[in-house]
């Protein structure tokens, strides 16, 4: 504790002992009740424990009783009573005082708002303001309270240090944590738990997660496309097209697991529960050189990763799903925290239910009709559920072990009932299981102030099995893909000074793909399985002082199987050029080595058309990136603008991982595309309000050498977005939050003009014009949300939301292709695939 501290705490200390800010004689309280017995004639009753080492001021000569038994209340922290006219007890019972403080940073004495106070063993907190203050009232005397803001290191204080004295209020100086140069910028951006770093990556900490329009939880996929630059084009939250990539460009970590699955309901759902979760840090550019294999973004999910001393948790439901959460101390060295979710739409359908199943499997074999079979002899079942689980193991302050699980899990039944033709009733059933599970375990150590080091090892499997019987041909279709990747990394980190850190480390990482199809008729057998081991090496040097932050980084990466090696330089800069104003410069090489091809042909029951699928360095090339960004941030009185250009060039994908419906659907060649933009936010959050406008302008060209023409937009080349939204707490408990979206339609191609198909053998296909030519028309939606907080009793929280997709009901083309006739091969039927029309949600959440 320095020396303002200590001043402070004593100047409060003698606050407390003093009846005013005048300096008056001091005397025993027990020697000022003997004289108020004497004086008026009242008798106190009290503990001489309570009261053996307290000195008050000597009240004024002519001051009546009740103002000095009022005064003894204020100054002291007992609390005196009177029983009747005579008789006044004295005790520490039921006393409860206010408190008031402001908590600022250490390094430049700067407020932070957004800094949480909770009572310790008790459900009640606050945040700090814009200026950094804060004010709890009726808190016990013994109560204890912790202060904590990401990044800095925690607090414990107890109430009577934070006493309110008048106007006298204590300031918290917050220390930087030993292991973090990379602070929070902004605490509040966009929504409460929104938060920006230093270095432009954005942090959700799901546990202060407020609100946003249209959603009941706090989604982890769904959030971050409040972000500019960061949307999904097929609405889907699993799809998420980061400054123009492709879903399978992001690389997703929880707690250090690769992940290779994030969405329940095919895409609709975030399949990551977001209850335990710590926070999730999304860096678009400009990444930590010890992360890699991901051309694009890189979304990090971190649990939470302290040790309780009390039992706590949470439960609740939506229209969808049930979910439950506990963490339990097993002791001060022990913990285990457990997470659960369910669907219940196998038992219950509910509206949402029925618009997200629309969504899910239109232009689907589920929902296509064969002739065989009628819509009263089709049965389809749908579930989901994850889980998580981690064990916590503190062997001391500076040694931590920590060991993780966590499952994810779709499950489709389908089942046709028809009448042969000899009259026999037949029965076939179809199903797609989708599943990904993750084990990983770490060790962090402290070894001294300057040096630490983390050792983490992780194993992910996914799988997808599917068997899918075709009526119409009676054919037994089984499909099956599956990923398994260990990992292994271990990283160092010296701090040189306060203001300096290096960053050492090695990854290793073995992946093994396989993609398995079998028909029975025609007999054909295809099973492809392929391996992959990659060793890296990376470096990286942080330095932050008031005005600048630098981090400058290296990767050296080797395949060993292709005798390989892929250097990657990262960059990450920002100066302030006055208080208000930065500059950022942001810059990074990136390599991917597994991607997801689209299979039109054997697809999963015609929804599931991705499989993942291992670089061969020859006709599947490894992915690389070269990205780069410049901009401006203006921030001032909790106004944000923010200004940033970007290039983006991505090389080696192929046309089987783009989902092409033209002409080059079916053609085997490598290529690339470059997208290119501004990104503009301006937003304005304030104690009981936030609001923003966000948008985007790009272009996103696909270049394909040995195609005509070998450029042409890219299928998400969506050259406008806005989003905007507002968030008002109307009431302490009651908060809304109204938002939308516009953007221009993605691309698609139409069939050739007057030669619609062109026959190829036996069969036609649709004969397309010039690819990615036109343009689907504008997606707009309206969404709406209300969160109301309430107490059960003490300790026990709860939380209804409500909220509402697409208010307007709004119909939305998000895709569009063609198919020959069946009825006449020269001409072709369009298939437009549909938004989310009007939906709404409810969830009820107990925490306790």
């Amino acid at each position: 504790m320095g020396p303002t501290k200590n001043r402070v705490i004593l100047f409060l200390f003698c606050g407390f002992l003093s009846f005013g800010v005048q300096a008056q004689e001091q005397l025993p309280l027990v020697q000022l009740l003997e004289i108020l017995e004497n004086k008026f004639d009242v008798k106190f009753s009290y503990s001489v424990n309570d009261i053996q080492n307290v000195r008050v001021a000597k009240p004024h000569p002519s001051a009546p009783l009740s103002e000095i038994i009022k005064e003894l209340n204020e100054k002291t922290l007992l609390n005196f009573k009177f029983l009747d006219e005579r008789y006044i007890t004295v005790s520490t019972l039921d006393k409860t005082i206010s408190i008031c403080g402001f908590v600022v940073a250490e390094n430049d004495n700067q407020p932070l708002f957004g800094a949480t106070l909770s009572l310790l063993n008790a459900s009640k907190g606050t945040i700090t303001d814009a200026q950094g203050k804060f004010r709890m009232d009726d808190l016990p005397i013994n109560a204890m309270l912790s202060v904590s803001y990401l990044g800095f290191t925690p607090q414990v204080f107890s109430a009577k240090d934070l006493r309110s004295t008048g106007n006298d209020c204590i300031t918290i100086v917050m220390e930087e944590q030993n292991q973090a140069l990379n602070q929070i910028l902004i605490s509040k951006f966009l929504t409460t738990g929104l938060q920006k770093s230093i270095d432009g990556s954005t942090i959700l900490n799901a546990e202060k997660f407020g609100i946003l329009p249209g959603l009941t939880e706090p989604d982890i996929l769904q959030s971050i496309q409040a972000l500019p630059g960061v949307e999904s084009i097929n609405e889907s939250i699993a799809n998420i097209n980061v400054r123009g990539c492709t879903n399978d460009q992001n690389l997703i970590l929880w707690d250090d697991i690769k992940m290779y699955h994030s969405g329940h309901f095919f895409g609709l759902i975030s399949a990551y529960n977001p209850y335990l979760t710590n926070k999730v840090v999304v860096t678009k550019n400009g990444t930590s050189s010890e992360f890699s294999d991901g051309v694009s973004s890189t979304i990090n999910m971190s649990t939470k990763n302290d040790i309780n001393s009390e039992f706590s948790g949470g439960f609740g439901a939506n229209s969808i799903h049930a979910d439950a959460f506990v963490e339990v101390p097993i002791s001060k060295k022990l913990a285990f925290h457990v997470s659960g979710r369910r669907s219940f739409t196998d038992v219950f359908n509910s509206p949402t239910y029925d618009n997200y199943y629309e969504r899910s499997f239109q232009d689907s074999e589920i929902s296509a009709n064969s002739g065989k079979v009628g819509e009263n002899n089709q049965k389809s079942d749908f579930y989901f559920y994850d889980y998580t689980a981690k064990l916590l193991f503190d062997l001391n302050e500076n040694h931590k072990f920590r060991a993780n699980l966590i499952g994810i899990s779709n499950h489709l039944e389908y089942i046709e009932d028809y009448q042969a033709n000899s009259g026999q009733s037949t029965s076939k059933t179809s199903f797609l299981n989708q599943e990904n599970i993750g084990l990983g375990a770490s060790w962090d150590a402290i070894w001294n102030r300057k040096f630490s080091s983390n050792v983490s090892t992780f194993y992910s499997q996914y799988n997808v099995d599917a068997i899918d019987y075709k009526i119409e041909t009676d054919q037994h279709l089984t499909q099956d893909n599956e990923v398994l990747e260990t990992g292994l990394k271990f990283k160092t980190k010296y701090k040189f000074s306060k203001n300096i850190n290096f960053l050492n480390g090695y990854q290793f990482s073995e992946i093994g793909v396989l993609n398995g199809t079998t028909v029975n008729a025609p007999s054909y057998v295809s099973i492809q399985k392929d391996v992959l081991l990659n060793h890296a090496l990376f470096s990286e040097v942080e330095y932050k002082n008031k005005t600048t932050y630098l981090r400058l980084g290296v990767r050296g990466n080797y395949f060993q199987k292709f005798n390989k090696f892929i250097i990657e330089p990262r960059l990450n800069f920002r100066q302030k050029l006055i208080d208000q104003l930065a500059l950022k410069l942001q810059g990074e090489f990136k390599n991917q080595s597994v991607n997801q091809n689209i299979d039109f042909e054997y697809n999963f029951l015609g929804i599931e058309k991705r499989r993942w699928i291992l670089a061969d360095n020859s006709t599947i090339p490894i992915s690389e990136s070269k990205q780069g960004s410049f901009g401006f941030e203006y921030h001032k009185n909790n106004w944000l603008v923010d200004i940033e250009g970007f290039y983006k060039q991505v090389d080696g994908i192929t046309t089987s991982n783009q989902g092409f419906y033209n002409n080059f659907q079916f053609i085997n060649a490598t290529g690339g595309y470059t997208a290119k933009g501004v990104e503009f936010l301006i937003n304005k959050t304030g104690i009981n309000y936030s609001t923003w406008l966000s948008y985007t302008y790009s272009t996103n060209t696909y270049n394909f050498e040995n195609f005509s023409p070998s450029e042409f937009p890219h299928n998400v080349d969506v050259r406008h977005s806005f989003s905007t939204a507002f968030n008002l707490n109307i009431l302490d408990n009651l908060e809304v939050s109204l938002g939308g979206i516009w953007r221009t339609g993605s691309p698609y191609t139409k069939p050739l003009q007057g030669k619609e198909t062109v026959r190829d053998g036996n069969n036609y296909r649709v004969n397309y014009d010039s690819p990615n030519k036109e343009n689907l028309d504008d997606f707009m939606r309206l969404d709406v949300s209300l969160n109301y907080d309430f107490k059960f009793s003490k300790g026990i929280q709860g939380m209804v939301r409500a909220g509402v997709l697409n208010v307007t009901n709004q119909e939305n083309t998000i895709n569009r292709y063609f198919k020959v006739n069946p009825e006449n091969s020269n001409t072709t039927l369009k298939t437009d695939h549909k938004s989310l029309g009007l939906t709404p949600n409810l969830s009820l959440r107990i925490k306790f």
